[in-house]
Parts: structure tokens; sequence; C-alpha cells
């Protein structure tokens, strides 16, 4: 196994670590919804990247009713399309 031929000095060792010491990240704002974001990034509140629809977002069902409903719709959408499948 290699051993250092010399000690290191404070200074040396306190300045190679240094270097891997985290920098802040910089933010900038959403054009649209005004939201901070890293530059050149798209938006993940709105989709957006420099003012033009890049993602599609699902929106968030806040509360648990909205939520039952939805679920309901999306079985009796299934529901609806097995049954034009056998009437085909």
């Amino acid at each position: 196994m290699a051993l250092p031929g010399k000690q290191s000095s404070k200074s040396r060792k306190r300045g190679r670590i240094s270097l891997l010491k985290q920098k802040k990240v910089s933010l900038s704002v959403c054009p649209k919804c005004k939201k901070p974001i890293r530059p050149h990034h798209a938006c993940a509140f709105c989709g957006t990247y420099r003012s033009r629809p890049i993602l599609e977002i699902k929106t968030k069902l806040k509360t648990p009713k909205k939520k039952r409903e939805a679920e309901q719709e999306a079985k009796e959408q299934k529901k609806h399309e097995k049954e034009e499948g056998k009437k085909r």
C-alpha cells in the first residue's frame, strides 16, 4: 500500500477539501407562473421552457371527494369501452 512521502500541510489539505464544497444553486423566475426555477430547465409547475409549453403537467386533486369522483369516472369509462368492444 502506498504511503505519502511527506505530510500534507493544513493549507494544502483545506484547499483540496474546499473544492468539494457545494455551491448555491442559482435560480431564475418562470416568465409564465413567476415561480423560481433553475436556469435552462423546464418549469415543473406550468411545464413551459422559454415561454413555450413543453411538458404536460398533471394536476393534483386536493380533496378526497374529487379524487373519488375522478376514479369513478375512470371506471365508468373503462366499462363503456369494454361494452363497445363486445358489440363489435
